[in-house]
């Protein structure tokens, strides 16, 4: 279980608390904002009414305590900024920073931010890629160049093995593992068989699985 301080408990800081409440996590949300501080309070371990730029206030929440600090701030660049850059004088571990545009993200990196996070982007690319492809169903960025995608198993796939497909050297893919419906096998082989109805996760670059779909759909 960690210690993390979540200040900003707008859509994407509640977000954020609701999964760390599901992971068990300690957490302590901070907002200036009355009614969003009382709305979280079954989600969180505690939760304040304060104004994060506030030097003395920050400094009384003992900051090298959490190990993660994240500032989901996300209508206000300049107090961001600033508690971001507090959160960092004042001892913070890591810092977690949310950006909205891309000069955001190279100032929040530049004042404290050990690591950005930009949803609108992300959410942009995914949206993408997804809907820009007729056989990914979701996907994860693992580098600008590889991911791990979430493809439907072709018809000319099913019914044989890993080893039989060859697919790492034909293809330049690693089949990583096989979901059906909300089940998701990893205890995988090479002699696994993929059954029909089924998707494969894979790892590797998209015009590779642009290609490997295309050419056995």
């Amino acid at each position: 279980m960690k210690s993390i301080l979540l200040i900003g408990l707008g859509r994407f800081g509640r977000h954020i608390a609701e999964k760390l409440h599901d992971m068990q996590h300690a957490v302590l949300a901070v907002d200036h904002d009355e009614d969003r501080v009382n709305r979280i309070l079954p989600l969180v371990t505690n939760a304040l009414i304060a104004d994060s730029t506030n030097a003395d206030f920050l400094q009384s929440l003992d900051i090298p305590s959490f190990d993660v600090c994240i500032v989901a701030i996300g209508d206000d660049f300049q107090s961001s900024l600033e508690t971001t850059s507090l959160l960092k004088e004042f001892g913070a571990r890591y810092v977690v920073a949310r950006a909205s545009r891309d000069i955001h993200e190279k100032f929040l990196l530049r004042n404290g931010a050990d690591e950005t996070v930009y949803p609108e982007r992300q959410l942009a690319l995914w949206t993408a890629i997804r809907c820009g492809s007729n056989h990914i169903l979701d996907y994860f960025p693992l580098s600008d160049e590889y991911a791990i995608y979430e493809v439907p198993v072709p018809k000319a796939w099913e019914g044989k093995s890993i080893i039989e497909l060859d697919i790492r050297r034909r293809h330049h893919l690693n089949i990583l593992g096989i979901k059906a419906g909300d089940r998701i096998d990893l205890n995988i082989s090479a002699q696994t068989i993929l059954a029909a109805n089924a998707a494969v996760l894979v790892a590797g670059k998209q015009e590779d699985v642009d290609h490997a779909l295309r050419k056995n759909d």
